[in-house]
């Protein structure tokens, strides 16, 4: 069993070489990796990460691996079932860390960015809401990820792209809510 601290060192150095300004195409290159469980503590490094790195991919101005290693010190503070046990998912709080690393905020900045990232977590918990548990680490990474790419290209001078998606994931999901899921891509019938 790989520990969590292992494999934020392999998500910082893969990461790296991932291409493109879009944090759900990076995700799901990352996701695929044996490293990483459908369910997990390691979300919480690996969402951020993939915002981080869309964001510098497309011009953002921040020192990649210095952000990369900013968002594992924080993700690996996060504790793991965060979701269910203290009713903030890792997902999004790792897409705001990232907000956070990028605008150099915290607990006493005072320029906007505090509160810009209060209404970035508050908006995307609250689509959370709307779909009920049990979790799920990926559905909750879409979300994150949308609503993140909406914040980045609203608030900064960088566009980052999004599509609608279709999970890849459900079948490796026992807890998959399938149709109540706004990702749940359904089976082909038999005749396609």
């Amino acid at each position: 069993m790989i520990s969590i601290e292992e494999k934020t060192k392999r998500i910082i150095e893969d990461i790296q070489q991932e291409k493109g300004c879009n944090p759900v195409r990076i995700f799901k290159n990352m996701a695929q990796k044996e490293y990483i469980n459908i369910h997990g503590p390691e979300h919480h490094i690996l969402d951020g990460a993939c915002i981080l790195t869309a964001f510098y991919n497309a011009g953002g101005n921040i020192r990649l691996e210095e952000s990369l290693n900013k968002i594992a010190r924080e993700g690996l503070r996060m504790p793991g079932a965060m979701c269910g046990l203290w009713g903030i998912c890792g997902a999004i709080a790792s897409v705001g860390a990232a907000l956070s690393i990028i605008d150099g905020t915290g607990p006493l900045s005072d320029d906007g960015t505090w509160g810009e990232h209060m209404k970035f977590t508050s908006q995307a918990i609250g689509e959370l809401g709307k779909i009920n548990g049990p979790r799920c680490c990926k559905r909750d990474a879409m979300i994150a990820f949308r609503e993140g790419v909406r914040y980045i290209n609203e608030h900064y001078s960088v566009v980052l792209e999004y599509e609608d998606q279709k999970c890849e994931f459900s079948e490796r999901n026992q807890q998959c809510l399938k149709e109540r899921c706004p990702f749940f891509k359904r089976p082909l019938g038999p005749l396609g």
